[in-house]
């Protein structure tokens, strides 16, 4: 705004846009850490008596909630007095692993870590209400770190359910799609239930690696069990073959069903690069053919 200068003319002068220095006091820590450790029993039974009142963590017996709210109550004041999360994200992880199995999920955990956070900030209103400047400036150093050690607890949670749900995905996937090497050169790959991109794209790269493990000379993709395709995964498919190909091995495919065919027909998929047979044991004929085992056979049958 316009302010008098000292030669009676006016000048301009912007308002500030720096921020105060931070009101935290951190040399409070200490204090503060002392307090909770010294209440470590009161308030963890309050904690304890709160997540049930909730109605959380209700997959784990009473003894087991007991003992892993006094570790995290330990780990958390650690974490309040070092400034340091590392201990506790590597609790927090190895919680997660034994709990997710029991069905525990995330809202639950972040739902007893802000507990805990309000259980001890209510504590030190209490301890600190005849002394409001004091109070204050506790509360100043006790909320940042209290809401960081929330978030990580919760991010490490979130992370663990996450590669847990990415294992068993990848458990399922491998389980819906075998690859079977049914004699030297030759492996199989029945592919039943839904087909995404996603699916198509890792099927690829087991039969990727099938044909390179066992040297396959030949591979058969049966689809028998795929009940509709579309032109992405249609496309996964005609790339899969030709990435076979230039691995040294022929494709074939078996059980295209009519629906299958004419969708594919449809699409305008290139069927060129790919050969078709009507079902798996044909398909395997063929296979054996491809691999000179049929040829074999019918010299062995004439010499007879």
């Amino acid at each position: 705004m316009p302010i008098p200068s000292g030669d009676g003319e006016y000048v301009t002068v912007e308002p500030s846009t720096s921020t105060p220095a931070a009101a935290t006091d951190e040399s409070l820590l200490p204090e503060l850490v002392a307090y909770l450790r010294e209440n470590r029993t009161d308030l963890r039974e309050r904690w304890v008596e709160r997540i049930a009142a909730a109605g959380l963590l209700t997959a784990m017996t009473p003894e087991e909630i007991f003992s892993e709210v006094t570790a995290v109550y330990d780990n958390y004041v650690a974490a309040l007095e070092t400034g340091s999360v590392e201990t506790l994200q590597a609790y927090a992880r190895d919680l997660s692993e034994r709990i997710i199995p029991r069905g525990v999920d995330t809202d639950e955990v972040l739902g007893i870590v802000l507990l805990l956070r309000d259980i001890l900030a209510r504590s030190l209103f209490v301890h600190y209400q005849e002394n409001p400047e004091l109070l204050h400036r506790i509360l100043d150093a006790y909320e940042p770190a209290a809401n960081r050690i929330a978030v990580t607890v919760g991010v490490s949670f979130v992370e663990e359910r996450e590669r847990v749900i990415r294992e068993q995905q990848e458990a399922i996937r491998e389980l819906s799609t075998p690859v079977l090497q049914v004699r030297d050169r030759l492996v199989v790959l029945p592919i039943i239930g839904m087909l995404d991109s996603q699916r198509a794209r890792q099927l690829t790269e087991q039969l990727l690696g099938a044909i390179q493990a066992n040297r396959a000379r030949v591979v058969v993709l049966d689809i028998t069990g795929v009940a509709t395709i579309d032109l992405t995964v249609a496309n996964h498919l005609v790339q899969a073959v030709e990435a076979a190909r230039l691995m040294g091995a022929s494709a074939i495919i078996t059980g295209l069903s009519a629906k299958i065919a004419q969708t594919l027909v449809d699409l305008g998929v290139d069927l060129g690069q790919m050969r078709t047979v009507g079902d798996l044991q044909g398909g395997l004929e063929e296979a054996e053919r491809l691999l000179g085992y049929r040829g074999e056979a019918a010299a062995a049958d004439q010499r007879t």
